[in-house]
């Protein structure tokens, strides 16, 4: 490793395992200090284990400490800054990783599977930005950044793709994946003069995720042998990547990482308009004059249904 990081202070949330985990132990080998922020809950988010989080940062070594309460509120979310603030001198990374899953189709789940899922997966991720940004632009005006002015803060946030295509029974966890971009998105714009960057990240690898998949069809059954080919480690590049110093000018953006393959994706803008008439012709319009670029049903799984490169 080169140092890439040395000095710098970082939260990876969901960190005691898969892709978090993946990624504090390439923080930590570039020379970061890291939180490993994990409560060690079941994939659903039930239960905890605060062993997860402890032997992880054991792992990582000296530079590492472990977090193991849940982010999911704002008073714990402050907690976790104020212990980076204490222990390493400040906060320069903040990478959010945590979610959990609980599927159903819309017409089956349950509410309270809903807001814990939302919670968990978006909630979180903005109580930790909120608590984090303040001390980054404090630091920043402080000269934490040298005498070029403060270019360390970096936000990355996990995404999905689902969050992007949709994917069956996930109602709850697109959601919270899409609201997770658009968080990114006006992050980036709210932190651009501190020259704090922000950017959204949907990774596709081994997961507890992909582990649990139960193909319900042949192609879902050959999505779930591909993804358990891909590692974690090209995940952790990418989001260290945007970390370094050569990532201080790319902020605002979806960036997606398949092995050795990185997308960079494209952002909803208009693609078509037409002048609307009476209510009782404009679906018959939008269907005639627009409808060969309507956006079809292909889900997530269909969409990156082709040989990885690993």
């Amino acid at each position: 490793m080169t140092g890439l990081l040395e000095g710098r202070a970082a939260i990876v949330t969901g960190a005691g395992r898969g892709i978090g985990r993946a990624i504090a132990e390439v923080l930590a080998a570039e020379g970061a200090s890291v939180i490993v922020a994990d409560n060690g809950a079941s994939i659903a988010g039930d239960g905890g284990d605060p062993e997860v989080a402890r032997e992880t940062a054991k792992a990582i070594g000296k530079k590492a400490i472990a977090f193991t309460e849940s982010v999911a509120s704002p008073g714990v979310a402050k907690q976790l800054v104020d212990l980076a603030v204490k222990n390493f001198g400040g906060i320069d990374i903040v990478v959010n990783n945590a979610a959990i899953l609980r599927d159903a189709f819309v017409f089956r789940a349950d509410p309270g599977d809903w807001d814990a899922v939302i919670r968990t997966n978006l909630s979180a991720a903005f109580y930790l930005i909120n608590a984090a940004s303040g001390v980054m632009r404090d630091q920043g005006k402080a000269g934490r950044g040298g005498k070029d002015g403060y270019d360390w803060g970096r936000i990355v946030n996990i995404v999905s793709s689902a969050g992007l295509y949709g994917n069956l029974g996930q109602a709850a966890y697109a959601s919270a994946k899409a609201g997770l971009f658009g968080l990114t998105r006006v992050t980036a714009m709210d932190l651009a003069r501190a020259q704090i960057t922000a950017n959204a990240v949907a990774p596709f690898a081994r997961t507890r995720v992909t582990d649990i998949i139960q193909p319900a069809n042949e192609a879902q059954k050959t999505y779930k042998e591909r993804a358990l080919k891909i590692g974690a480690h090209h995940v952790a590049n990418l989001v260290t990547a945007l970390c370094s110093p050569a990532g201080k000018g790319i902020t605002g953006q979806l960036l997606g990482v398949r092995g050795r393959e990185v997308f960079l994706f494209g952002q909803p803008r208009p693609v078509a308009k037409l002048e609307a008439g009476a209510a009782s012709s404009l679906a018959e319009d939008l269907s005639t004059k627009l409808g060969g670029q309507f956006t079809d049903l292909t889900t997530d799984l269909e969409a990156f249904n082709t040989e990885p490169l690993v």
